[in-house]
């Protein structure tokens, strides 16, 4: 297979090299976008064939024989098709004509270098890249967007979290000489206003970051500051689960967030599950996840021992922040999607008195007789003690 895979703006009357038109005249396959067609139809031979690029890919690329001409938008290596060729038919000869893409275009409207743009795709994504990108505080964000991920529910997003301190710079219609349309405003202004399709945008501020949030700049359970993972042990706790070196990373027991949120804002590039049994506690991790900037923490309530775990990605790192005497059933269900290698670490408080008044074993109990039934391999405990608050026992294990 060949494919000659040429980009095109949103130009309706597009030039081409001679080179470039010579292979257009002479192609008898085509393809590419719906829209992409409007623009080149006029310049196609007599009797073209066209095989419009739509979803499913595979049922496209079986139409596909002999030499394809492929027209695409901008730079086709620039998340655009050239890439998905490369993917399904890495044996496939492909030649290369490409144009400016669209954060380029915006970029030289704006008279804006882009040499250090962050650039995000949102086209058919997640808003993973991008909640990183403004976590990590990117001064510069391109971003492409699709149908659902427009600059105004971007706008609306960002403000959501109080990413407030950026302006947006949209570009519709790029290359298009009649409709193309330039747009610089505030994100209270581009919350408020739509824009057409195709379109992109690029974000520009001067964000900070932050982490070692105080305890008392979060929102507690029913005011009591009490119940809350101390920002100390809360750092230490996150060395421990080795979370550079982690994906994914579960939350069990979440209660006002401040463990998911600090690891959110510390470490972007982690999934984070938090999982808590209390429903008040659902609007309290809400509400800090938005006054600390801290978007995309998957937030799942109820019992987590029978909580379907078949459609959450597997973590390889847990902490438990809580278990209501229930440690054992926890880790063992843990165990059941932990993958390979992963680190389970539990703070476990030592109040002598509690202990003395009770015959419930304490959780350092459960936690030593879990490692022995489960197999588990604990590490030394990290013992500590802030100011008049009982000590503590950050304990971890692996498989």
């Amino acid at each position: 297979m060949k494919f000659y895979v040429i980009g095109i703006t949103d130009h309706p009357q597009p030039f081409f090299p001679p080179e470039v038109s010579d292979i257009i005249q002479r192609g008898k396959i085509f393809s590419g976008g719906k829209r992409h067609h409007q623009i080149v139809r006029p310049i196609l031979p007599e009797g073209a064939e066209w095989i419009d690029i739509t979803v499913p890919l595979d049922a496209v690329f079986e139409q596909y024989h002999d030499e394809v001409v492929v027209f695409a938008s901008g730079d086709p290596l620039f998340f655009g098709f050239a890439n998905t060729i490369k993917r399904k038919m890495p044996d496939a000869d492909i030649r290369l004509y490409p144009s400016f893409n669209s954060l380029q275009m915006l970029s030289h409207r704006l008279l804006l270098p882009y040499h250090d743009l962050r650039v995000v795709s949102l086209t058919g994504r997640p808003w993973d890249a991008f909640d990183r990108a403004l976590i990590e505080a990117a001064p510069k964000i391109g971003i492409l967007t699709d149908k659902e991920h427009t600059p105004t529910t971007i706008a609306r997003r960002m403000r959501y979290y109080g990413y407030d301190c950026y302006q947006m710079h949209v570009g519709e219609h790029l290359g298009n000489p009649t409709l193309e349309r330039v747009t610089s405003l505030t994100l209270e202004a581009a919350a408020q206003q739509e824009f057409e399709h195709p379109n992109c945008l690029i974000l520009t501020g001067s964000p900070q970051r932050r982490w070692g949030i105080p305890d008392e700049e979060f929102a507690h359970l029913d005011g009591r500051e009490k119940m809350i993972t101390k920002m100390p042990i809360r750092l230490l706790t996150l060395q421990a689960l080795d979370l550079p070196h982690r994906q994914v990373l579960w939350d069990i027991g979440f209660c006002t967030g401040s463990v998911s949120i600090e690891a959110r804002l510390m470490f972007p590039h982690l999934h984070i599950e938090a999982f808590e049994v209390r429903p008040e506690c659902e609007a309290l991790i809400h509400e800090n996840c938005r006054r600390f900037h801290a978007p995309g923490i998957h937030v799942h309530m109820g019992d987590f021992c029978t909580v379907c775990c078949e459609d959450i990605t597997p973590p390889d790192a847990v902490f438990i922040g809580g278990h209501g005497g229930r440690l054992k059933d926890i880790m063992a269900k843990v165990l059941t999607v932990l993958s390979p290698n992963g680190i389970i670490v539990f703070n476990s408080v030592t109040s002598p008195v509690v202990d003395q008044m009770t015959d419930r074993p304490s959780s350092r109990q459960l936690w030593d007789e879990a490692c022995e039934e489960l197999g588990l391999h604990p590490a030394i405990p990290l013992r500590i003690q802030l100011n008049n608050y009982n000590p503590i026992e950050i304990l971890t294990c692996k498989r």
